[in-house]
């Protein structure tokens, strides 16, 4: 039976590189930071990872936070019956079409409105299991929190591959991080630092 998929959210901005889904903020654990999430392209998807989640504040919370004590009551009310705005911030990695994975930028941006879902484990092992193009969309970007981004996906990725039977993974894909930084010793270090603190590496 299938994995039934989490929805992140609605698709509020995009455009090839990226994209902003909006939810209203819930006590759940997911979306997490650097999960693999989808949107739609047609009939196919554009995959992502999430590199930011914040909460955008309103004239309500900020006259909230400058009283003395907030009752507990005003703040459930204020968490489920008013619209507290959750930003997810998706870097793309990539998109499906007619069943074959691409590592490259999708053709076009998805549209505003389209559901974002949370990839499934046998989505997130298919995805990663088609190479490691993907990597260099993470590597590229220097304002990303790049080390901590590539730890928390690698540690996602490697529990797919684990569920899926794949052995050998999570080696190949630290091999590949080594190649792909060889030339940039500082952020090699901190993201195999990150990779040791995530538990992916010995």
């Amino acid at each position: 039976m299938a994995e039934r998929t989490y929805e992140v959210g609605y698709l509020l901005r995009s455009n090839i590189s990226g994209f902003v889904a909006g939810s209203p903020v819930t006590d759940q654990e997911t979306p997490r930071f650097g999960g693999l999430v989808k949107a739609p392209l047609g009939q196919n998807s554009i995959y992502g990872l999430v590199y930011d989640i914040s909460i955008v504040d309103d004239g309500l919370v900020r006259q909230l936070v400058t009283a003395p004590r907030v009752d507990p009551t005003v703040i459930a009310d204020n968490r489920t019956n008013r619209t507290v705005p959750l930003e997810i911030s998706v870097l793309a990695v990539g998109y499906g079409q007619g069943g074959t994975i691409s590592h490259l930028l999708p053709p076009r941006a998805p549209l505003s409105l389209e559901l974002i879902e949370e990839c499934a484990t046998e989505e997130i092992a298919a995805f990663t299991g088609a190479g490691f193009g993907y990597l260099r969309h993470l590597l590229r970007d220097s304002d990303l929190p790049v080390s901590e981004l590539v730890a928390a996906h690698v540690q996602q990725a490697a529990a797919a591959h684990q569920a899926a039977g794949n052995a050998g993974w999570t080696q190949s894909a630290v091999q590949e991080l080594m190649t792909l930084l060889r030339d940039d010793y500082a952020v090699l270090m901190e993201v195999l630092g990150a990779l040791g603190d995530a538990a992916v590496v010995d």
